[in-house]
C-alpha cells in the first residue's frame, strides 16, 4: 500500500521475507498455473530455486537435481494470506505446550502460508513468530500486531506511548478498533495514533464497522481497514475515499453471516463464537441484516477501486474459517475475482507484494495445489492437496481422500 512512506531500510528490515532454511528445488509440472496475475496457463510447469520461483512457463521443464512433482492436472496457485486472523486461543503457555503444533499445522492444511495476527498480546505474538522463524513450530510465516484502541486512553500522550510501546517490541502492525458511532474524543485519540505510527514508519490498520466509522478512520489518517462496513450501505463517493486514500480493505464478510456445523451439530445458525445467530453479532440490530450489508458494501468498495483482500477475523478450524468466508464471498465475487482478492491483493494488505501473491520469477514459492479448478467453483479452494511455503513442501496429501 504505502511503501512510499516507508524507507528502504525499514521496509527490508520489516517486510523482507527469507526463503526457508530447508527450501527445495522443485519442478511442479503437468498443472493448471493460476498466477494470479490474471494468467492462467492450462499445461504448465513451475520451477523452484533456492526457495524462490525462477520460472513459469507452458509445456514442461528440466532443472538439474531439483526434485520433480508430477500433480496429473490439478491446478497451482499462490498459498493463501489471512490478513486478519486470531491464533492463540486461551492462556499462551497452555496454548504453546498443548495445542500450537496442531493448529499450526491445521494452517498449512488448509493452504495457508502466510497470516497476519488480528492484534494479541505483544509478548505471545512475539514469541509465535519467533517459534515459527526459527523452525522450532511448523506453520505459515506470522506477521505480527498489536492494539492501540482509542476506547483505553484518556489522552493523546497515552495513545503516543503505546504506539512507541509496539514499535519498541518490534511488532509490524497496530490494530485499533473504533466505535460504529465514534465519539470526537475517540476520533481525536486515533488521529494521536495514526500521527504517532506514521512518525514510526509503522502501519495503522483499523477495526471500523460502520461506514461512519471506516470514514472517521480515513480522515484519522489509517492505512488499513479490517472490515468491510455494516450498520448501513456504503455511498459510492465513501468508497471512492478510501481509494483515492490508497487504503487497502479486508473482506471479513462472513462476520455477519450465520455459521453452520461449527459449534453444534444441530443445524442451528451462530455468530462466529458460537452465540446464537442473529442476536448474537456484535454491534449488530438484532435481525441478520449485516450479512447482506457487508456483502453489498464489499462489492460496492471493489467496483469503486479499491484494494480488496482477503481476511477472516476468526479463531475456530482454519479450514472452517476458510469456507465460511468463501461462502459469503461468492454471493457478490467470481471465481476469477477471488483469485485476485486472495492473491495479490491480500499481499498488498500485509505489505509483502514484492514477495508473495502470485506465481512468478523471484517471488517466494508460496504455493498451494488444488484438487480442483477453483475457476470453476470457489469449493475447489477447500480441497489443498499439497501445500508449499517458501521452496519447502509442508503438506502433501496427494493419494489421500
Amino acid at each position: 500500500m504505502r511503501l512510499a512512506m516507508v524507507s528502504a531500510a525499514v521496509w527490508l528490515a520489516h517486510a523482507a521475507i527469507a526463503p526457508a532454511v530447508s527450501a527445495q528445488d522443485l519442478v511442479i509440472t503437468n498443472a493448471r498455473v493460476i498466477v494470479g496475475t490474471g494468467q492462467v496457463i492450462e499445461r504448465g510447469t513451475l520451477v523452484v530455486r533456492n526457495g524462490r520461483i525462477a520460472s513459469v512457463s507452458a509445456g514442461t521443464a528440466q532443472a538439474a537435481g531439483a526434485q520433480t512433482i508430477d500433480v496429473g492436472g490439478m491446478t497451482v496457485m499462490p498459498g493463501f494470506i489471512d490478513g486478519h486472523r486470531h491464533i492463540i486461543r486461551g492462556e499462551a503457555s497452555q496454548w504453546f505446550k498443548t495445542e500450537a503444533a496442531d493448529r499450526m499445522r491445521e494452517f498449512l492444511e488448509a493452504g495457508y502460508t502466510t497470516l497476519l495476527e488480528g492484534g494479541g498480546r505483544i509478548p505471545d505474538i512475539v514469541e509465535l513468530k519467533r517459534r515459527v522463524d526459527s523452525g522450532q513450530l511448523e506453520g505459515p510465516r506470522i506477521i505480527t500486531s498489536a492494539r492501540a484502541d482509542p476506547g483505553g486512553f484518556t489522552t493523546a500522550e497515552e495513545a503516543r506511548a503505546r504506539v512507541r510501546e509496539i514499535v519498541k517490541a518490534g511488532v509490524e502492525f497496530i490494530k485499533a478498533s473504533i466505535t460504529p458511532k465514534a465519539a470526537p474524543q475517540e476520533v481525536a485519540l486515533l488521529t494521536a495514533v495514526a500521527e504517532e505510527a506514521r512518525a514510526h514508519t509503522i502501519n495503522l490498520m483499523v477495526h471500523a464497522v460502520s461506514p461512519g466509522a471506516m470514514v472517521a478512520a480515513v480522515k484519522a489518517g489509517s492505512t488499513k481497514l479490517v472490515h468491510t462496513p455494516h450498520n448501513g450501505y456504503l455511498k459510492p463517493e465513501e468508497a471512492r475515499m478510501v481509494r483515492d486514500a490508497g487504503i487497502e480493505n479486508l473482506s471479513t464478510i462472513g462476520f455477519g453471516v450465520p455459521v453452520f456445523g461449527v459449534f453444534n451439530k444441530d443445524n442451528l445458525p451462530t455468530f462466529r463464537d458460537g452465540k446464537p445467530w442473529p442476536g448474537g453479532i456484535l454491534d449488530s440490530a438484532g435481525d441478520g441484516r449485516e450479512a447482506g450489508e457487508k456483502a453489498v458494501n464489499g462489492r460496492m468498495l471493489w467496483d469503486n477501486g479499491v484494494t480488496y483482500g482477503f481476511g477472516t477475523d476468526t479463531n475456530y478450524h482454519p479450514r472452517d474459517g476458510l469456507a465460511h468466508e468463501l461462502r459469503a464471498l461468492n454471493l457478490m465475487f467470481s471465481p476469477i475475482d477471488l483469485v485476485r482478492l486472495m492473491g495479490p491483493n491480500s499481499a498488498a494488505f500485509v505489505e509483502r507484494s514484492r514477495e508473495i501473491g502470485t506465481l512468478e520469477p523471484g517471488k517466494l514459492a508460496d504455493i498451494v495445489v488444488l484438487g480442483g479448478n477453483p475457476l470453476e467453483g470457489y469449493w475447489h479452494l477447500l480441497d489443498a492437496r499439497v501445500v508449499i511455503k517458501g521452496g519447502e513442501v509442508v503438506v502433501d496429501k496427494r493419494g489421500q481422500r
